[in-house]
């Protein structure tokens, strides 16, 4: 019952669904004298939001589409007609107003159109898959029993067809409706069946007086130059800033356009992108009260204080963006969407923006071809400081090139088009982390579509920038509020104005595995910044197992060409799930092979973390190298797969984390220590805007003998800020005698209390070489011991595990042995579960246990006691590429049964340690009702996994 309160009340549960053809009713008779009693045919429960795909998928009337190749079993529209996808939506619910109460019933958003029936009254939701409805539905309300809903939703009015050989965007058909683009396929994902139809967005009803708030705008501006700000608190108080109240007259049935006067705010906490702050975050309330009625509406959102500038780079060429006067050096990825069924969910999106700011990244880019992203996208990137680049949906494949080639004009309605692009901005213009609107990917949208977009997004003077100098207007035309948006930029392309060449040509890329030097070398990219550049992404061998038959297991073949280079042929089913290889003949040798022919899968899917840690690691410190003087950015094609693809992700439809996702967690430091591929040179990064002083580097080189060759410690170093240092090149492996296969670790640390503010673990071979002796290395037995507590609030866990190397130390004066290492965490002032240990740096191991005993007594209460738990070996060396992973304990699980608890966060995963070396590693998650975690770790050395918590 939903009570007569003001506010918004969610629809999201109850709902049926039926394929229209197999309901022999009207939408009227549906909702008086024959509404559906329960899920009985060819009534089903329905998913709403989602997809109709979706709805059938959880009924089991189709297969899961994500799942080998299940896909192709599903008729596609193409085939069906569009009547076949055409469906009924149908739930009811219990309302009564009082007084002068007003009742909206409201669609955030639907694909593509809608007949909405409410009590026997017919609605119309016209076309356009990124435009809100709302409906006044006060006059027929049923008081005092159920009011019944029903929606038949239409599929794109041009769901298209699938060419033999599929392609970007198919037969490019969906293009001329204002829709995703990726549903008819692309080289990362196979055709969506039903072109995302559907319900996909929330459902809601609204209770307001007479008068109701609609798209406030919310603007700040900084008018002293920064001068008088700060980014921190003084004490934890929370108080009311400002708190003002305006009469205003309202004519009946009219709408009023009003702006409140300037509000000042001294010292405001400022909102920051991940890596430069905190992201504080302030709710602004809005309340509209009626003479002689009272309340009437209210309304709120989270509000950031921020500027963001951005211009052209005159150094690099390069787009650059300035958030409050502070340049920031963009490292990101690129997003499609969470998943192609549009399950999307507030849980899911704080799982995937978390992710992102735990790999350090600060900007993900909406791509053209996928959504608009949802207010709870948006809510989570202000939370955790991922600032957003958002496109339009235009993609060059399907808006002017491709096989066969496409209409370079655009949905066929440009007026349909230009509404749901303002109502977007309307629906998003207040969120801090929105960077920057794209017209679209690889192109621009057409002429009139462009030209009105540039006009709308047009830049109020405050905002404006010419080479990084603001412009100052003593008094513009009107205030910032009146404009569309008016604080952020508007680039008519993704590879114009500042990305790419600047020009539209086709120079982002490239796409494939590289050599991991060449990401270092000044002729690897050419331009400022790169908006997209792709490599691999296999995830682990569960992750196959659960998400493929066993003819999908099947490894690659390795095809010897003439020239020497390995083609790899994969199986059908991961070339239907878009594999990408480890190797490309004529330039890249097999990166797999290089640590020996896989066995098997999971010697495979090991070998394949190994190539994607280095992979990215070097792609990131690549670009980092060469901060600002030669790049302003770059971001990955992509961070994710919206399905179970097997290319370009960090982390894979399960949400499990690949080993790149450390290689970017560790390369996109704030403050980094780094080796140069190319030139072994250690560098320093500082992107920080602080200057790093009294700072020493450490280099220590270990052989698969568990010696140390060669060690050198670096003193008395001091790094401007936003700036990268060429310090000191590496002499090994130049000094006689190297070893063909050896690992390097480096540390960055303050002098003055020994604290370790980078840390880098490298495992290198000789030009020329492999790491085939690696495989031999797996036979060493170091010795481990876990230290480990747990903390426990309901579902969810937060374990804290300290791992050693208790090895043989063969020089326990050398510096190393004084730095226990511990994974510092960005915080966003917000999450209680970013809650961060104290950094701990024991001299001894008593000095560690007791302080870490102490750290969790202030956590857990003097009650709570450690566990300790031990691996035993005899052999001395590093304990390379260690790995957690949490299950569900059960002693009758079936065989190839999938335990994985997902997903986990871990604040460090696939990391080595050199003997005598510890780390400690928080991993939080949420356990399913009646099941018990177990913390498990695999490495190179530990092949059948340990239990030790």
């Amino acid at each position: 019952m939903i009570t007569a309160e003001l506010g918004k009340t969610k629809l999201d549960s109850g709902w049926l669904a039926a394929r229209s053809t197999e309901v022999q009713l009207t939408g009227t008779q549906l909702t008086t004298t024959h509404p559906p009693i329960g899920p009985s045919s060819p009534w089903m429960e329905a998913v709403v939001p989602g997809t109709v795909l979706a709805t059938l998928v959880k009924n089991k009337i189709v297969p899961d589409p994500f799942y080998g190749l299940e896909n192709e079993t599903i008729i596609d529209i193409a085939d069906s007609g569009r009547e076949y996808y055409t469906f009924w939506f149908f739930t009811s619910f219990h309302c009564k107003l009082s007084g002068a109460q007003h009742l909206d019933l409201n669609f955030r958003a639907i694909n593509y159109s809608a007949d909405v029936y409410l009590n026997g009254h017919k609605m119309e939701l016209p076309k356009g898959m990124f435009r809100r409805h709302s409906l006044d539905v006060t006059d027929i309300l049923h008081p005092n029993g159920p009011n019944m809903l029903a929606v038949l939703v239409h599929p794109p009015d041009h769901p298209g067809s699938i060419p033999p050989k599929g392609g970007q965007g198919g037969d490019h058909e969906i293009g001329k409706d204002v829709a995703t683009q990726y549903v008819e396929g692309w080289d990362w994902i196979a055709p969506i069946r039903d072109r995302n139809t559907g319900i996909w967005d929330e459902v809601s009803v609204s209770i307001t007086g007479p008068v109701k708030i609609i798209d406030p705008h919310l603007v700040s501006s900084f008018f002293d130059n920064y001068k008088r700000l700060t980014a921190e608190l003084e004490g934890n108080i929370c108080l009311v800033e400002h708190l003002q109240t305006r009469n205003v007259s309202i004519p009946a049935k009219s709408r009023v356009k009003y702006t409140f006067p300037e509000l000042f705010f001294y010292k405001p906490n400022l909102w920051w992108p991940n890596g430069m702050g905190k992201q504080y975050l302030y709710n602004v309330v809005i309340t509209v009260d009626v003479k002689g009625y009272g309340e009437s509406d209210s309304w709120s959102h989270h509000f950031g204080f921020r500027k963001i500038e951005s211009y052209i780079d005159c150094a690099t060429g390069g787009r650059l963006f300035k958030v409050n006067g502070q340049p920031i050096f963009i490292r990101g990825g690129n997003w499609i969407l969470s998943d192609g069924l549009l399950r999307l969910s507030k849980k899911r999106y704080q799982t995937d923006i978390k992710f992102h700011a735990d790999m350090n990244f600060n900007m993900i880019r909406c791509w053209g071809g996928g959504l608009s992203e949802r207010p709870d996208f948006y809510y989570y990137c202000d939370y955790y400081g991922i600032l957003v680049w958002q496109e339009f949906w235009i993609t060059g494949d399907v808006d002017g090139r491709g096989d066969p080639v496409s209409n370079p004009d655009g949905p066929l309605d440009h007026a349909l088009f230009l509404l749901c692009a303002r109502d977007t901005v309307k629906l998003l213009r207040n969120h801090p982390s929105l960077a920057i609107w794209v017209g679209g990917n690889e192109q621009v949208p057409p002429d009139d579509i462009n030209a009105a977009l540039k006009k709308d997004l047009s830049l109020h003077p405050y905002f404006e920038s010419l080479d990084g100098i603001r412009k100052r207007e003593e008094s513009p035309e009107k205030d910032p509020s009146q404009y569309l948006d008016g604080t952020r930029i508007y680039i008519q392309g993704s590879m114009w104005d500042g990305f790419a060449d600047g020009k539209g040509d086709f120079t982002d890329g490239p796409y494939e595995i590289q050599n991991p030097e060449d990401f270092f070398k000044d002729d690897f990219y050419k331009y400022g910044f790169n908006p997209e550049v792709g490599s691999v992404g296999m995830p682990v061998a569960a992750t196959i197992r659960v998400t493929m038959p066993p003819e999908g297991w099947q490894i690659p073949l390795f095809k010897k060409l003439p020239d020497g280079y390995i083609e790899e042929v994969p199986n059908p089913i991961w070339e239907y799930h878009k594999y990408i290889p480890y190797s490309k003949p004529g330039k890249v040798h097999d990166q797999i092979q290089l640590y020996g022919n896989p066995k098997d899968l999971d010697d495979f899917c090991l070998k394949a973390q190994l190539v994607n840690y280095i992979q990215y690691r070097a792609l990131l410190e690549g670009w980092t190298c060469r901060m600002w003087r030669k790049y302003t950015g770059v971001l990955i094609w992509k961070t994710q797969n919206p399905w179970t693809g097997l290319r370009g992700q960090f982390y894979d439809h399960l949400l499990d984390q690949t080993a790149g996702f450390y290689g970017c967690r560790c390369a996109a430091e704030p403050i980094h220590v780094q080796l140069n591929l190319s030139t072994y040179f250690i560098e320093v990064v500082n992107t920080t805007a602080e200057e790093l002083s009294n700072i020493a580097i450490e280099a220590s080189v270990w052989d698969l003998e568990g010696t140390c060759p060669y060690y050198k410690v670096y003193e008395n170093l001091s790094v401007p800020p936003k700036t990268v240092v060429h310090t000191i090149e590496m002499k090994y492996p130049k000094s006689k005698k190297p070893k063909p296969v050896y690992f390097l670790l480096l540390k960055l640390y303050n002098m003055s209390d020994d604290g370790i503010l980078s840390r880098n673990f490298y495992w290198l071979h000789l030009s020329g070489g492999d790491y085939k002796l690696l495989e031999q290395y797996r036979k060493k037995q170091i010795p481990l011991k876990f230290t480990s507590n747990v903390l426990i609030e309901g579902a969810n866990y937060e374990i804290q595990v300290q791992v050693q190397n208790t090895s043989k130390k063969p020089d326990s004066r050398r510096f190393t042995y004084k730095n226990s290492f511990t994974a510092e965490q960005g915080d966003s002032g917000f999450d209680m579960d970013l809650m961060e240990p104290a950094v701990h740096r024991g001299t001894n191991e008593k000095y560690e246990a007791s302080l870490f005993q102490r750290i969790y007594r202030r956590i857990l209460g003097d009650n709570d006691t450690l566990r300790v738990t031990e691996i035993n070996g005899d052999d001395v060396g590093v304990a390379f590429f260690l790995n957690f992973s949490v299950h569900a304990s059960k002693t009758n699980h079936k065989e190839g049964e999938d335990t994985r608890i997902l997903p986990v966060h871990y604040s460090d995963n696939y990391f080595s340690l050199v003997p005598g070396e510890s780390m400690s590693v928080k991993i939080s998650f949420e356990v399913p009702a009646g099941v018990t975690p177990r913390v498990t770790l695999h490495g190179w050395n530990y092949p059948g996994g340990h239990s030790v918590h």
